[in-house]
């Protein structure tokens, strides 16, 4: 094809993202160039392309199937003095944990947002609604088919990215460190993917464990364990009365004397008696 025929094509998809002023599909820019999708795709790619290389105020956003004609951000403090300042949407980190949720795990029903936080997810998935960052993608096909919930093109515009394939993936360091952190919080253990294990891998690890604490048990004392023989008789004495030891050794610290103390009550009684007489 040449190249007036190229930039034909580019002008033409200017034209029409400029006019639309939101998002169009492929399939749409297809159609107002009479050609295939691909090329149409290839046509929307160039003048990306050309409107990044020359730096101009405008750019031209890839939105999953979709491409949308913008200003560039970096102009933001410019255009407010003669615009109006747009409403600013504070997402709390309590909205930003079930965006988060959402987005990797799209489409995900309330009831498992909830499981994965710990906590009821009504008002975060609702304002999330409200600020258009996330649609009900449909309803999944179970008992009370509950909603499904995923991200919208507004999501993909406010955090840069053409798809939610480019949403960054957490390292495997980072993986296990918080893996580690969720175990000791919940007391729980985790798979590799950082889910509660079932009951079967549960009674494995156990079993597992309780081996190598019966081989420990099983073999000889450890090494520099010290052990203290006790006589037969305290230690018959001992088991019969566990209190006897530490009854006799308080007696004994306080000086206390039981036989004479009987004594001095018998005394008293004897001179009792002899003063009714």
């Amino acid at each position: 094809m040449r190249v007036e025929d190229l930039r034909e094509q580019e002008a033409v998809v200017e034209a029409v993202l400029f006019t639309m002023g939101q998002s169009v599909e492929v399939r749409q820019l297809a159609a107002a160039l009479e050609v295939s999708e691909k090329e149409a795709a290839e046509a929307a790619e160039r003048l990306r392309e050309r409107y990044d290389s020359e730096e101009r105020g405008m750019q031209i956003l890839r939105l999953e199937d979709s491409y949308q004609m913008s200003t560039r951000s970096k102009f933001y403090s410019n255009l407010i003095k003669v615009a109006a300042t747009p409403k600013k949407q504070v997402l709390t980190d309590v909205v930003m944990e079930t965006l988060a949720i959402i987005a990797y795990k799209q489409p995900v029903t309330k009831a498992d947002i909830e499981k994965i936080r710990g906590v009821k997810s009504d008002h975060a998935v609702n304002r999330l609604i409200e600020y258009n960052l996330v649609y009900e993608a449909g309803r999944m096909d179970a008992p009370g088919r509950p909603a499904l919930f995923a991200t919208t093109e507004e999501f993909l515009r406010r955090f840069g990215v053409s798809s939610t394939g480019d949403l960054p993936e957490m390292n495997v360091e980072q993986r296990e460190e918080i893996k580690s952190e969720v175990e000791e919080e919940l007391n729980l253990k985790l798979d590799g993917e950082v889910r509660p294990l079932d009951d079967d891998a549960l009674a494995a690890l156990a079993s597992a464990e309780s081996g190598e604490e019966d081989g420990v048990a099983s073999g000889q004392e450890e090494p520099g364990a010290v052990t203290h023989d006790q006589p037969e008789t305290e230690k018959n004495a001992s088991e019969e009365n566990p209190e006897r030891d530490f009854v006799t050794e308080a007696n004994d610290q306080i000086g206390y004397n039981t036989e004479g103390n009987d004594t001095e009550i018998t005394q008293e009684e004897e001179r009792h008696e002899m003063r009714r007489y």
